[in-house]
């Protein structure tokens, strides 16, 4: 310890840092209060939305932030409940280190002040339980003695600092804290770790400053490496993999440069559609070639005007013959111009007027290059620059009189469209989770490098409590965002229905990038605004997770609506 009125360093302030007592018996008793707590708002809100016994839409609508906030409650009750599992796992095979202890302990003591405080939905929104219609004396359920110690000791600045001093032991490449996860799926992150930190982090931001396209041959190797056949089933030529290891390859991909860890989304999406409502023909003539790379996926969905109300959908298909023609437009679609076939979401019973007039298609065309980007007939296509997110380009499409194969309509039924596409939302937010970790934790590796290098009034920003505190608190919300989309995958591998789980581990995921994100380009200062620093890169990818494959106000809908009805 420091003496002669000398500051103390931040080695001995670690040193005065305490693991509750108790910790997993303390933090499991937590859980209890957290559940009745979720429960009563819950049947409050459900009383409040419900006419006749059934739950209103409308009514869900006119207590908007109510519902939203029931889904951010439950998602941080899931996020402690899991954290828990975690923990216990761990400390079951003998592997919860002071790291991890120290994690958990954060983790519970900050989601438990956010639960009795306010809950932010998003930088200008905090929900707190009054909110949601509950009185002070159902409040009062939360004001345990477990409870309340970690609101009160849990996340302290001691803590923080001693798990910072911790992290700086770690190599930089290691994610801070044991995952829980297996053997085989962590030599799979060892592998896509060491391609990412070889053939991705240095040449990304290059590519972002440029806009340029992921270049050929990344695609190539990652090919031969199975990302894109990654969970396609060995019969249709892919690896039969789980879900959680397409966490664990979004995951790290993603921390090298969201581009490269998106090129699998939509070959994921793409094989999801095909295997849930393909027919047998078409699986055997797609999914091959989507998991060997010989044909790369699109995805052409969302139109002009109609964002995340897909049943508004106007692009229609009309007969031709045994063939369709497709006209209409499209925006927002990744990857257009070098892909080979695209899930083509068309209305095809024009008297319909929502989603049970749908359809969808593997569209055929030609790849393009810079100088032609769309060349096939009846197609045209036009660049959205965008201020991150940058290495597939995203399009506005236009189709006029576009030609589609009969047999390419997916499942040989038409109106199947919209369900076909709900089948894939699990897989597809689940890997958005993922995606959202990467980025988090490339954000925590840059900050973290940053604070350590640069010397202010003569010593590391590291030292200073705030920039360390910054950097504990990116770890543990990195690692409750894992343990939630791990769960999901866990869920979707033992074939059950996880869109709760999934939609959660995304809303939290995305939250948690641009926290990451924000809070590593602050710890740069000034620096962090310069294009040429990497976290400005970060910043700007991160903003697109609270965006697509739902954006964070359509999720909490989503997830609300089912813990309603």
């Amino acid at each position: 310890m420091a003496h002669d009125g000398q500051d103390p360093t931040m080695n001995d302030i670690a040193e005065t840092a305490t693991i509750l007592p108790d910790l997993l018996t303390l933090t499991r008793a937590t859980l209890n209060p957290v559940d009745v707590v979720f429960e009563t708002a819950r049947d409050r809100l459900r009383n409040q939305v419900s006419t006749d016994g059934r739950v209103s839409g409308a009514l869900v609508e006119a207590q908007q932030s109510a519902a939203h906030g029931l889904a951010w409650l439950e998602t941080y009750r899931q996020s402690l409940t899991q954290m828990q599992a975690w923990a216990e796992r761990l400390n079951d095979q003998g592997r919860l280190s002071e790291m991890e202890k120290l994690i958990h302990q954060i983790a519970f003591g900050e989601y438990l002040s956010q639960i009795a405080g306010g809950i932010p939905m998003s930088q200008g929104e905090i929900i707190r339980l009054q909110d949601m219609g509950l009185s002070q004396d159902e409040r009062r359920a939360l004001m345990t003695p477990e409870v309340v110690a970690l609101c009160e000791t849990g996340n302290n600045q001691n803590a923080r600092t001693r798990l910072v001093e911790l992290m700086q032991d770690q190599t930089a490449n290691a994610t801070f804290g044991a995952t829980g996860l297996d053997e085989e799926l962590e030599m799979i992150r060892d592998q896509f770790r060491r391609y990412a930190s070889e053939k991705i982090a240095p040449f990304a931001h290059d590519w972002h400053l440029k806009d340029e396209l992921i270049p050929m041959e990344v695609i190539e190797e990652l090919a031969e490496m199975g990302v894109f056949g990654l969970t396609i089933p060995e019969e249709h030529g892919g690896l039969g993999l789980s879900k959680a290891s397409m966490c664990v390859v979004s995951e790290e991909l993603s921390r090298g440069y969201i581009g490269v860890g998106s090129l699998g989304t939509r070959s994921e999406i793409a094989a999801e559609l095909i295997l849930c409502g393909g027919t047998e023909a078409q699986k055997a003539q797609w999914l091959p070639k989507i998991a060997s790379a010989e044909i790369l996926p699109t995805a052409v969905f969302t139109e002009p005007n109609t964002g995340s109300d897909l049943g508004s959908l106007r692009t229609r298909a009309v007969k031709d013959g045994d063939d369709y023609r497709v006209t209409g437009n499209k925006t927002w679609i990744t990857h257009a111009a070098r892909t080979h076939v695209m899930t083509l979401l068309a209305r095809t019973d024009p008297d319909s007027t929502d989603h049970r007039g749908l359809s969808m298609f593997l569209a055929e065309k030609t790849p393009g290059a810079d100088a032609e980007p769309f060349p096939t007939e009846g197609m045209t296509g036009g660049e959205i620059e965008v201020l991150g997110y940058r290495g597939m380009k995203e399009y506005e499409l236009g189709f006029d009189n576009f030609h589609v194969k009969g047999e390419n309509l997916l499942g040989g039924e038409e109106g199947k469209g919209f369900k076909q596409l709900m089948e894939t939302f699990e897989s597809a937010r689940i890997q958005t989770a993922a995606r959202a970790i990467g980025v988090a934790q490339s954000a925590l590796d840059i900050a973290m490098q940053y604070a350590v290098e640069r010397k202010q009034f003569g010593k590391s920003l590291i030292e200073f409590p705030r920039v360390s505190g910054k950097l504990a608190m990116m770890a543990v919300e990195i690692m409750v965002a894992r343990q939630l989309t791990y769960f999901s995958a866990w869920e979707k591998d033992h074939g059950r229905r996880c869109d709760l789980e999934a939609g959660m581990a995304k809303l939290l995921g995305a939250r948690v990038a641009w926290a990451a994100a924000d809070n590593g380009l602050q710890i740069h200062g000034g620096n962090g605004f310069a294009l040429e620093y990497q976290i400005s890169r970060v910043l700007c990818d991160a903003r697109i997770l609270n965006i697509f494959e739902g954006a964070a106000e359509i999720q909490a809908q989503v997830i609300a609506r089912r813990l309603l009805g």
